[in-house]
């Protein structure tokens, strides 16, 4: 640590505990407070202690500043890894209209040295690190984009005629919108639809183009096209050999707590009260459909609460089952714990904003895409998580490794 940084860290600390310098004495008092903590093996009695000071330490550190070059739109570098498999030339249905809007596209930053060892620090008992976890903003000032270099990387998505929405408070991500035309122009490539199982989807026909400034900073572009991540579920298959009067078959909510053993845990009050679980999902819902749930199974009234970011999506069929899925069955399990739905138009995008204002310390996620076309973004965003002491759970099972092969036929777990 150079004495410059140490001499700020200090000055933060002193001013975060509440010790007031004047300008003449804090001088010579930070000079010795480095001497002290420099110093192997020095013990001294002070006002403010060591220890107070080392816990306000980390609410001084800022991220440096690491785009160094201009930005000049005439050098560009291409991001790879954004081509989706099923948009080829077979199904191309030419360019998207120009005018066409394209909203919340996310630009990912990639984070700043030192997180895999704070990390593992955090995992480690022996770590002055261990458990502690960071805020959104904490996360930004160790690892994301310093404030000036977001800027820059906000001045230049606004230069190429792009609306900016929100900047992470993590400052590792940006989200924007735009016309068709003004995002091929801004990335260097078209933007095609495609015609896939009798729906129309659009893509990026090549890999985007960023400035070269920031070739050291960005991680990915996601929402260039809308292959995004898909439920899960399939329906049919086995099914619990529990019959209803009307011939139907189902796993109630008390058969899971026999197959898992939960009663113990309810009996000692282990019920969800007091915690937080996040659902992310890409489709409105309709809580009709969580109540007549709880209400059939005799579980207490507990609606969702229900957090929209960005554009409202509407209603997506087959997303609706996998929402209420997923909704019905984390409050079923805990069933006086607050669940919050937090959805968008991608849930890719839902769970990057559930992270980003750490709305709860549980997400799951049951959706699943093809590895080969992720872009790296989803392992930084799984990261801040970890680093903000989120448990971020998803669906095991289902397609593994051949949900990259859209016409596979390999056995699949079904969850009805």
């Amino acid at each position: 640590m150079s004495l410059l940084y140490c001499r700020a860290a200090v000055r933060c600390a002193l001013e975060s505990a509440g010790t007031s310098l004047g300008a003449h004495e804090s001088d010579d008092a930070i000079e010795y407070i480095i001497a002290v903590v420099t110093r192997p093996k020095q013990e001294i009695i002070m006002k403010l202690s060591l220890g107070t000071l080392c816990l306000a330490l980390p609410a001084c550190v800022y991220a440096a500043d690491r785009i160094t070059q201009p930005v000049d739109t005439g050098r560009m570098v291409t991001v790879t890894g954004h081509l989706h498999r099923e948009a080829s030339a077979s199904n191309d249905l030419g360019a998207v209209d120009a005018a066409q809007e394209i909203g919340y596209v996310t630009l990912f930053m990639k984070p700043g040295p030192g997180l895999e060892s704070f990390l593992a620090g955090q995992r480690d008992p022996t770590s002055p690190n261990y458990h502690r976890w960071l805020t959104p903003e904490e996360f930004g000032d160790r690892f994301g984009l310093s404030n000036n270099d977001m800027g820059k990387v906000v001045a230049w998505l606004k230069s190429q005629g792009l609306r900016v929405h929100d900047v992470a408070r993590g400052r590792h991500w940006v989200t924007f919108s735009g016309a068709a035309a003004r995002l091929a122009s801004a990335f260097h490539t078209g933007i095609h639809r495609y015609s896939l199982n009798g729906e129309t989807h659009f893509a990026n026909v090549a890999e985007p183009s960023v400035p070269e400034a920031f070739q050291d900073v960005v991680a990915g572009v996601e929402g260039l096209s809308d292959f995004g991540p898909r439920p899960l579920y399939q329906m049919g298959g086995p099914v619990p050999q529990f019959n209803s009067s009307d011939g139907s078959h189902y796993l109630a909510p008390a058969d899971f707590s026999t197959i898992y053993n939960l009663a113990p845990l309810y009996a000692s009050g282990v019920d969800g009260t007091g915690q937080k679980i996040v659902v992310v999902g890409q489709t409105d819902v309709d809580l009709t459909d969580i109540r007549s749930f709880r209400k059939r199974f005799n579980l207490p009234a507990n609606d969702p609460q229900l957090v929209l970011f960005g554009k409202d999506p509407g209603v997506s069929a087959s997303d609706l089952i996998e929402a209420d899925l997923d909704l019905e069955w984390s409050g079923a399990t805990a069933p006086n714990a607050t669940i919050i739905y937090v959805y968008s138009g991608n849930v890719g995008t839902s769970v990057q904003y559930a992270i980003d204002q750490n709305v709860a310390p549980v997400i799951t996620m049951s959706y699943g895409s093809c590895e080969i076309g992720d872009s790296g973004a989803m392992r930084y965003l799984a990261q801040q998580a970890n680093a903000q002491g989120i448990t971020w759970v998803v669906a095991s099972g289902d397609l593994g490794a051949s949900t990259c092969d859209s016409t596979a036929t390999t056995c699949r777990l079904r969850r009805d």
